[in-house]
């Protein structure tokens, strides 16, 4: 089975941006990977767009990753990101699963 990574991007608005990653790194990351009982999880912003965030959790395989975002499952994280963010954050998710990896 092939492993498979949530990825979770969102749009942040300049001015919310560094409250918005004191947030995510101290609250909701750690949250979201307990909630999910992902493998790990970690979140990025880009380079090209200062603008958008994307944090990844990491699970065993598809099935596994499709449970832990069921809605009954992903609606409390769902509901303490819009707490806190309303709409003034948009945001997608998106399940990845791995097909190849090379090491060196």
């Amino acid at each position: 089975m092939a492993a498979a990574i949530l990825a979770v991007r969102a749009e942040v608005p300049a001015a919310e941006r560094d409250a918005f990653d004191d947030w995510y790194e101290t609250d909701h990351l750690p949250l979201a990977l307990r909630s999910f009982g992902a493998r790990r999880a970690w979140r990025c912003w880009s380079l090209d767009d200062p603008a958008v965030h994307v944090a990844f959790y990491e699970f065993p395989d598809a099935a596994a990753a499709k449970a832990a975002t069921a809605p009954d499952r992903i609606a409390p994280l769902v509901a303490d990101f819009d707490r806190v963010w309303g709409q003034r954050v948009r945001r997608r998710r998106e399940i990845l699963e791995r097909r190849q990896e090379l090491l060196p």
